[in-house]
């Protein structure tokens, strides 16, 4: 089944009032990619004309016009009569927010977040990478060395590869942007990690797990096993600030969520109060019952989200712009 491209209604409203205030028709303009950016799980292209100030910001096959705006550093694009809609980037990052709606941080193919942490086990160590200064907390003794400085030796789409020289000890830190399970807490990282000391290398996994489920609208596809009634429609979006929101059935929820080591959870949901059809109502229920008992977040082989309850029943969702087989 091929699932509908659909968006958020805050973000549809924000798109066409900044094209039509900006009295421009995109499709006709001839626009060139800038760059492109991974924010979580929204792809971004930002693209531009040589003919305009103007920039194009591409997602879900949509496209807004911003406008440049001043910036202490970097570059920031603004949404003509629209503060809430802004792109801002420097170097290899940037910040995305649609319609209020703040999305994780932006990352050029290959690049790593601000602060980027990873971890090992079997031994147990540590990293912190921040402004190519590494904070390493060594495998086996658990020493902590800080403002180790790296020097990058490798950079593609794919990952990163740092060297350094510390306290006698030459060190290798490889990233590659694939799926990553920690064997132990069998928690899901987005980066999977190698380190090297002089010659004993350790694996582990890296990067912020919210990334992992932010920036996509998720649509349930089966509830336990039981599927979904023909033509409703389930969703989650994990928004900023720990907040949970989407459509169980007939109406809309809004609440919290967790995610704390390996552990995902839900906090209880506010809905709207519309009646529907009983078995309509039924299935809501039944989601939002499911939801309220979820111990676990993954994303499966095929890029679905599986929310796993105690008595391990899975709620199974998709990404609204995605193919499912």
């Amino acid at each position: 089944m091929f699932m509908r491209r659909v968006m958020p209604l805050s973000v549809v409203a924000t798109a066409g009032f900044v094209l039509a205030a900006c009295a421009s028709n995109p499709q006709n303009e001839d626009f060139s990619e800038f760059g492109s950016y991974r924010c979580g799980q929204l792809e971004v292209r930002v693209t531009g004309s040589e003919d305009s100030d103007l920039v194009g910001l591409e997602y879900l096959n949509r496209r807004v016009l911003l406008k440049p705006a001043v910036a202490a550093s970097g570059a920031l694009y603004v949404a003509p009569g629209d503060p809430d809609t802004r792109f801002w980037s420097k170097g290899e990052r940037g910040t995305l927010t649609l319609g209020g709606q703040t999305f994780p941080e932006c990352l050029e193919p290959g690049a790593i977040e601000t602060s980027f942490r990873a971890i090992g086990t079997e031994p147990f160590w540590s990293v912190r990478i921040e402004q190519h200064q590494m904070t390493l907390s060594r495998p086996y003794d658990q020493q902590v060395f800080d403002n180790i400085v790296l020097t990058e030796t490798l950079a593609n789409r794919h990952g990163r590869v740092y060297e350094a020289q510390f306290n006698g000890q030459s060190l290798e830190f490889r990233i590659a942007h694939q799926l990553c399970e920690d064997p132990m807490a069998g928690a899901q990282y987005p980066a999977q990690v190698r380190l090297t000391l002089d010659n004993d290398t350790f694996t582990g996994c890296g990067g912020d797990r919210e990334r992992l489920f932010r920036g996509a609208e998720w649509v349930v596809e089966d509830l336990a096993g039981t599927g979904i009634i023909d033509r409703s429609r389930i969703t989650v979006e994990f928004l900023e600030g720990g907040r949970v929101a989407g459509r169980a059935s007939c109406n809309r929820y809004t609440g919290s969520y967790q995610l704390t080591g390996e552990v995902l959870s839900f906090g209880e949901q506010a809905t709207t109060r519309m009646a529907c059809a009983p078995a309509l109502m039924n299935q809501e229920q039944r989601f939002l019952d499911l939801m309220s008992e979820v111990v676990d977040g993954r994303i499966g082989r095929r890029g679905e989200l599986l929310l796993r309850t105690a008595s391990d029943e899975t709620i199974t969702a998709f990404q609204s712009d995605s193919e499912s087989r």
